[in-house]
C-alpha cells in the first residue's frame, strides 16, 4: 500500500489555515477552526499537540479521518490577558495509520494573540517578528492537549440558505470517487481529481468557520 512506501514523518499533511490569529477585543475570534483533510485512500488518526496547552481549549484533540474526508478541529483561546499579546505559540497536527503508533506526517500551525484587529499592520510580518518567532521556537516543546467534549452552542439564527447549499455541494464533491478509481458505479465524468477535492475541502472549512461564528 502507498502508506508503507513513505518514510516516517514524510507524509504531506493538509491543514487549513496554517496560521491562527486571535484578537483580544473581538470575542468571535477567540474560537477558530482548523480543517484537516485526508486525500489518501487509507484512514488516518490524528493528534493535536501544543507548545502552550494551558492557554487553549482544543475540542477533539485526537480522532480519525476517513479516506478522502476532512475533519474540523475547534480551537478556543482561553487566556487573552495583555501579557500574552504578540506571543507566538505552535500547534502540531500529527497523523498516523489507524493500526500504527509511528507518525506518518506532521504539520505545524502558528498561533498568536493580538490586542485588536484595527491595530493589525497592513504590511507583511516584519523581520524582527520573524527573528523573534524563530528564536522562540528554536527549542520548542510540544505537549498533548487535554481532551474536551464537543462544545454545545446556543441556538442562533443559523446560516443562510446559500451557505448551506454551498456546503452540501462541497460535501457531495468530497464523497464522489477520485479520478482513476476503477471499482465504482458512478459515471467517469463525475470522478474528481485530488486537487478539486482539496478545493472543496478548503471551501468547506471556510464555511464551517462562518457557521461557528454565527
Amino acid at each position: 500500500m502507498q502508506q508503507h512506501q513513505l518514510a516516517e514523518g514524510n507524509l504531506p499533511v493538509f491543514v487549513f489555515p496554517t496560521e491562527l490569529v486571535f484578537y483580544a477585543d473581538e470575542q468571535s475570534s477567540h474560537k477558530q477552526v482548523l480543517t484537516l483533510y485526508n486525500p489518501y485512500e487509507f484512514a488516518l488518526k490524528f493528534k493535536v499537540l501544543c507548545t502552550a496547552p494551558n492557554k487553549y481549549t482544543v475540542v477533539d484533540s485526537t480522532g480519525a479521518v476517513k479516506p478522502q474526508c476532512c475533519v474540523d478541529i475547534v480551537i478556543r483561546h482561553r487566556d487573552v490577558r495583555p501579557c500574552h499579546y504578540g506571543v507566538y505559540d505552535k500547534f502540531r497536527l500529527q497523523v498516523s495509520e489507524q493500526s500504527q503508533r509511528k507518525a506518518l506526517g506532521r504539520k505545524e500551525v502558528t498561533a498568536t494573540l493580538r490586542p485588536s484587529a484595527s491595530q493589525e499592520p497592513s504590511s507583511a510580518r516584519t523581520q524582527d517578528e520573524e527573528r523573534r518567532m524563530k528564536e522562540q521556537f528554536a527549542d520548542s516543546e510540544f505537549f498533548e492537549q487535554t481532551a474536551f467534549q464537543t462544545e454545545s452552542r446556543p441556538v442562533a439564527g443559523g446560516p443562510s440558505l446559500l451557505t448551506v447549499l454551498l456546503g452540501l455541494v462541497c460535501m457531495i464533491a468530497l464523497m464522489l470517487p477520485t479520478l482513476g478509481e476503477q471499482e465504482s458505479t458512478v459515471p467517469v465524468y463525475l470522478h474528481l481529481s485530488v486537487n478539486k477535492k482539496l478545493v472543496a475541502a478548503y471551501v468547506l472549512g471556510l464555511l464551517t468557520m462562518v457557521i461557528l461564528r454565527t
